[in-house]
């Protein structure tokens, strides 16, 4: 967890540099707590985007693999508890366990990427950082795509699950599989502001951080949104398996519900979150502009 102390903000990135250690902030000499959150996220935005591209990748493949628990856990809950009133909102209890290990081991996850170190480009939008957050989708993506394509074709070809589990995993897949790709997106868009709204949430979470996790990605679940990491999964699972070909993958599903997460963790999320933060600034310095002519 991050930790807050009386340094001054403004010696947050030598000292940073300096030591590679925990992001400090002066949280009482900011205009607002929004603030605050706003430098947390964008400070550990940086870090990722100096990040070894090595690094990245492996550290992608290994969420793309901690993935897979999303739906080896769905799978199961569906598989066991049947149909019945309220089944999904046990059943979409599986689709968080994922999520939790990706966070709290922190590997790189995309959707969380659509956020933290687009932050930090916000602030200064050159065009070296630019091409480091591409670098940095880039290859995140790449690894995550890798890891689930590795544990979709495990769950499909390994003799692990029995037959009610991979009819679960199946009857999972072709349920993302009846969206059109205009419904992919659209239901992306929700899931990306969720996974950016969790990301904006967890640096004041505290003790609650597991819980902040455990709920916001339920609600992803319950809501029937699409996301590009466990989507993957479960429709790779079926290409892998001979239920869909290949092109499917591609669309309807990949192509819109990535552009889908990255509306709603870029271009809506964190433009609004970042437009607050300059308003905050605005007006600070509007104070202290005020402040000083009176001395």
């Amino acid at each position: 967890m991050n930790k807050h102390s009386g340094n001054p903000p403004q010696d947050v990135d030598s000292e940073e540099k300096k030591q590679g250690g925990e992001i400090e902030l002066d949280e009482e000499n900011l205009p607002s707590q929004a603030m605050a959150t706003h430098e947390l996220i964008r400070h550990e935005g940086e870090k990722e985007l100096e990040r070894d591209v090595w690094a990245l990748l492996w550290s992608a493949i290994a969420a793309g693999l901690s993935m897979s628990a999303s739906l080896l856990a769905k799978g199961i809950f569906h598989a066991e508890l049947g149909h019945f009133s309220g089944s999904l909102l046990i059943e979409s209890i599986g689709y968080t366990f994922g999520f939790v290990i990706v966070i709290m081991a922190h590997q790189q996850l995309f959707t969380e990427n659509t956020i933290t170190p687009v932050l930090s480009v916000m602030q200064k939008p050159t065009i070296n950082n630019l091409l480091l957050l591409l670098r940095l989708w880039v290859v995140v993506l790449l690894g995550n795509l890798i890891g689930t394509a590795i544990a979709a074709w495990t769950f499909g070809y390994m003799p692990i699950f029995d037959p009610a589990i991979t009819q679960a995993f199946h009857d999972i897949g072709m349920k993302v599989m009846e969206n059109s790709p205009i419904q992919m997106f659209a239901k992306a868009i929700v899931s990306g502001w969720i996974v950016a709204t969790m990301v904006w949430m967890l640096p004041s979470a505290g003790n609650a951080k597991f819980f902040v996790i455990l709920f916001m990605t339920w609600l992803i679940a319950v809501a029937d949104t699409t996301h590009i990491v466990v989507g993957t999964i479960e429709i790779l699972y079926l290409v892998f398996t001979g239920a869909l070909p290949w092109q499917e993958f591609i669309w309807p599903f990949a192509v819109p519900t990535l552009l889908g997460n990255i509306c709603g963790g870029t271009f809506i999320f964190a433009l609004l979150s970042h437009a607050q933060i300059r308003m905050d600034r605005q007006k600070d310095d509007s104070v202290s502009v005020k402040h000083q002519a009176k001395r």
